[in-house]
């Protein structure tokens, strides 16, 4: 029996809910958020963490979820596209790319805003170069940056706004 034969227990926390539970070590995250868990927002791409699409965050920082081998996850935060919502509606960022019309086919966009959560969670003034750098790992093959760019600014301000 190869080790890849055995199952692991995992237990990690999911959009503020804890999770556990039994699977093959050599499983990714993302296979785990989207088949086990019913992630979906979680989109599967590349599968070699050059597009973007897969963008979660786990303990605070943006990381391509098809590189982490579910053993990896073990004692994390990880936060999906449906974590970011709130009591009062959608978060800023969400919300900032429907009113800057960031979107367009839709595919890249969880990994975008994720990415841009991570960024302005640690830094929450970043300026246009800083939001340009957050993003080089997602890849929208719809739109030339700009609007989402603009998008992530004005929920910049308006987090800023409200602090």
């Amino acid at each position: 029996m190869s080790i890849l034969d055995r199952s692991i227990v995992v237990s990690f926390e999911v959009n503020g809910k804890p999770v556990e539970l039994i699977t093959a070590p050599n499983r990714t995250l993302v296979e785990v958020l989207r088949e086990d868990l019913g992630l979906t927002g979680v989109k599967q791409g590349c599968d070699d963490s050059n597009c973007g699409v897969c963008t979660v965050i786990m303990d605070g920082k943006a990381v391509k979820s098809c590189c982490v081998l579910i053993g990896q996850a073990e004692g994390t935060k990880i936060t999906t596209i449906e974590g970011l919502e709130g009591e009062n509606g959608l978060h800023p960022i969400q919300q900032a790319f429907i009113d800057h019309f960031a979107i367009q086919c839709g595919y890249c966009t969880p990994g975008m805003i994720l990415s841009a959560k991570a960024l302005l969670d640690e830094n929450p003034n970043a300026t246009e170069e800083d939001i340009r750098e957050a993003l080089h790992g997602n890849i929208c093959r719809c739109t030339g940056y700009k609007k989402i760019v603009e998008a992530i600014e004005a929920a910049r301000d308006e987090i800023n706004a409200q602090a």
